[in-house]
């Protein structure tokens, strides 16, 4: 009798099924958004200079004094 009570709960239980493809999933995903990152740091530390030069040409351009002159435009 509990023979088959352990069948029938075994067949009408869900199956547990492996999760390691869900662990690879997971790992891609997060080294992903960690490279991410990395690039997105490396870049501000390299666009910074540029980004500041085009602001400072911006505060010169938009200053209202008639002696600053605006680029080559």
């Amino acid at each position: 009798m509990l023979s088959v009570l352990v069948t029938w709960i075994q067949a009408h239980l869900p199956q547990v099924r492996s999760e390691r493809g869900q662990d690879l999933i997971e790992y891609a995903l997060l080294s992903g958004l960690i490279a991410a990152a990395i690039i997105a740091v490396i870049a501000l530390g390299v666009l910074t200079g540029a980004i500041s030069s085009m602001a400072a040409g911006i505060k010169d351009c938009i200053d209202f004094k008639k002696s600053t002159t605006c680029g080559p435009f």
